[in-house]
C-alpha cells in the first residue's frame, strides 16, 4: 500500500527526515559520482535523493505513483515531477540512463508488473538503484518513519527479486545506521553513526541500497527466421479438411485411434 505523498513530504521536512535524506544521498553519490549528460528517473518518492543530479544530468524526472499522489518539485523552481501509473509508465522504451526507486518496491501492489515497466524504460547499458527498508534494521520497526511501511527486505531477498525480474545486481550498500531518534544529540552525531556502521555493522543498516543492470536475452535474426519457417507435422489420417482451409480432428477418428492403442 502506497504512503501518502503529504506524509512523505512532512517526514523529509523534519530533522529526522533530513538526516535520513543526507545519509541515503551520500551512498547514491558514492555509487554514481558522475551523471553528466544522462537522463535520470526517480520512481516512488525520490526527490530527497534526486537533488544532487538536478544541476548535473541532462534530464531529471520524479515520477510519483497515482496511489501515492504527486507534489510540485523542486520547490521554487520549474516542476520536474509527474503523476504516473506505475504499471504503464508514460515514457518510451530505453528512455533513461539511471533510475532510482525509493519508497516504491516495498509499497507496490503489483511489484512484478512495475519492475517490468522499469526494465522497459531503462537503457540497455543503464543502471538502476533500489532503496528498501532493511528487514534487520531498526528503521523498519519504528512507525513514525515511512521505512516502517510496506514490505522490508534483506539484501539476499532483494537480490533474488531483481534477478527474477530480469535485472543483475552489481553492488550492494546500506545507510541509516543512526537510530531513528528525535534527539538533537543523536542526530547531530549521524555522520559518526554512518561511518561506524559501514565498518562494523553493515548488515544492520536501516535501508538496503542495491544497484542493478538489465538482463538482455536476444535471439539472432537467423534463428528467429528458422523457427518461423520450421514446418509442423501431424498424422494425415487424423486431419479432417474443412471449408476455408481449416482443419480439425473428427471425433470418430479420435475414437478409432484410442481403440487401436487400447488393443495394442
Amino acid at each position: 500500500m502506497w504512503s501518502d505523498v503529504v506524509d512523505l513530504r512532512d517526514f523529509y521536512a523534519s530533522s529526522l527526515g533530513q538526516v535520513a535524506a543526507r545519509a541515503v544521498r551520500a551512498r547514491l553519490r558514492h555509487m554514481w559520482p558522475d551523471t553528466r549528460g544522462g537522463r535520470v528517473l526517480g520512481l516512488g518518492y525520490a526527490p530527497p535523493c534526486l537533488r544532487p543530479f538536478l544541476d548535473e544530468a541532462e534530464r531529471v524526472i520524479a515520477a510519483m505513483p497515482m496511489g501515492q499522489g504527486v507534489l510540485h518539485w523542486p520547490r521554487g523552481g520549474p516542476n520536474h515531477s509527474v503523476l504516473v501509473d506505475e504499471l504503464d509508465l508514460p515514457f518510451p522504451d530505453n528512455a533513461f540512463d539511471r533510475i532510482v526507486l525509493v519508497h516504491a518496491v516495498e509499497n507496490a501492489e503489483f511489484l512484478r508488473q512495475m519492475l517490468r515497466e522499469v526494465w522497459r524504460v531503462l537503457t540497455d547499458s543503464g543502471r538502476m538503484i533500489v532503496v528498501v527498508p532493511n528487514r534487520r534494521g531498526i528503521w523498519a520497526r519504528i512507525e513514525r518513519t515511512p521505512f516502517a511501511h510496506g514490505h522490508p527486505y534483506s539484501a539476499t531477498q532483494l537480490s533474488r527479486l531483481l534477478r527474477d525480474n530480469l535485472f543483475t545486481p552489481t553492488a550492494t550498500d546500506g545507510a541509516l545506521f543512526v537510530p531513528p531518534s528525535r534527539s538533537r544529540m543523536v542526530l547531530g552525531a549521524s555522520p559518526a553513526w554512518e561511518n561506524l556502521g559501514h565498518r562494523l555493522l553493515p548488515r544492520f543498516a536501516g535501508v538496503v541500497i542495491m544497484e542493478a543492470t538489465k538482463q538482455i536475452y536476444a535471439v539472432s535474426a537467423a534463428t528467429a527466421r528458422e523457427r518461423r519457417r520450421r514446418p509442423a507435422y501431424v498424422p494425415a489420417r487424423s486431419i479432417h479438411r474443412m471449408p476455408g482451409g481449416l482443419t480439425r480432428r473428427p471425433a470418430a477418428a479420435l475414437a478409432q485411434q484410442e481403440d487401436r492403442l487400447h488393443r495394442e
